[in-house]
């Protein structure tokens, strides 16, 4: 088998997209015969909430191919959710998976121009779509970018690329750290190399910066990474960046709950952590300036952070499935 698909869905947040996304991948799969490629989901809701499973029971209904569905009955967070369908996807011999999130819309080329650059490139452990931004609300298509993929800026700073710029029609092909979270395909022989504990995804990142993490790691063991500009996703993003203006990461951090805040807090201390000893002595110095400035950040405007210290401290010891 080529490719395995696979994506996550949770209650009423991945419902309301099923009706747009799934025709839109199904469509941007054509180009491979059936037998060639699987689709898989791993459902997060509770089990009284079951939109998201009756859509893609719909969804099968109409399709030769159907999704398969996977589900605990609980949230098990983004990491260990796809290291089930990964593992799954190992199972079926595949050679590529590609991470997507529901809240998004495939251009019909998509997966095609990923594939065929991991086909023509053997050193490319993964590559990424360009994103752009999908209004879902009003069903419009924006030509401002979401990401054209992780890039890696000293200290242990990750960002997406552009987010938040308009689009220009200009930009090449390009060397990244590895594709955001939201839609990126793997070699999974390269996921094999470079798993810790049994794990893709460390498992400790419940949710936020878990892809930084795996790309890094990718990285770190030599493999590369690329946007593939001709590959369009647009992708309704929930928690984002519009800019690099400070009046615009205000106004964009007031708007993310307690919890998206405090899980992204603690991942980025996790990384910190994770990854210390592989740093030269100009990034620890940047990185002890940037824990520094959390601390006083968090003491003054945002105290409910504090206690994440508690969870940063207790790293190094075997957690999953930590909310």
């Amino acid at each position: 088998m080529k490719l395995v698909v696979g994506f996550l869905t949770y209650n009423e947040f991945s419902s309301k997209y099923l009706t747009d996304f799934l025709p839109s991948l199904k469509k941007a799969l054509e180009f491979l015969a059936p037998a060639d490629y699987q689709v898989l989901v791993f459902d997060n809701s509770q089990p009284e909430n079951n939109l998201n499973r009756l859509a893609i029971e719909f969804f099968n209904h109409q399709n030769d191919n159907p999704v398969q569905y996977f589900s605990s009955g609980e949230n098990l967070g983004f990491s260990r959710a796809y290291n089930i369908l990964i593992n799954q996807a190992v199972k079926l011999k595949a050679t590529y998976f590609l991470i997507i999130n529901p809240d998004t819309l495939l251009e019909p080329g998509a997966i095609n121009k990923l594939m065929m650059a991991l086909e023509k490139d053997g050193s490319l452990g993964s590559v990424a779509p360009k994103i752009l931004q999908w209004d879902f609300a009003n069903q419009r298509k924006a030509n401002i970018i979401d990401s054209l993929g992780l890039a890696l800026k000293p200290g242990l700073k990750f960002i997406d690329l552009e987010q938040g710029s308009i689009d220009s029609g200009q930009i090449k092909p390009l060397e990244i750290l590895g594709p955001s979270g939201a839609a990126g395909l793997f070699r999974l022989s390269a996921l094999e190399k470079i798993k810790e504990n049994n794990q893709y995804f460390d498992e400790r990142f419940f949710m936020y910066k878990e892809d930084c993490d795996l790309a890094y790691r990718l990285y770190l063991d030599g493999f590369k990474s690329k946007l593939i500009i001709d590959s369009i996703i647009y992708h309704d993003r929930s928690v984002s960046s519009s800019g690099s203006h400070w009046r615009q990461q205000i106004t964009d951090r007031a708007q993310k709950s307690h919890q998206v805040r405090a899980w992204s807090f603690r991942n980025q201390h996790f990384i910190f952590v994770k990854h210390w000893k592989k740093q030269n002595l100009v990034n620890q110095i940047l990185i002890v300036f940037r824990m520094i400035s959390f601390f006083i950040f968090s003491l003054i405007l945002e105290q409910f952070l504090l206690k994440e210290y508690y969870k940063v401290l207790t790293f190094r010891k075997p957690l999953t499935n930590v909310k």
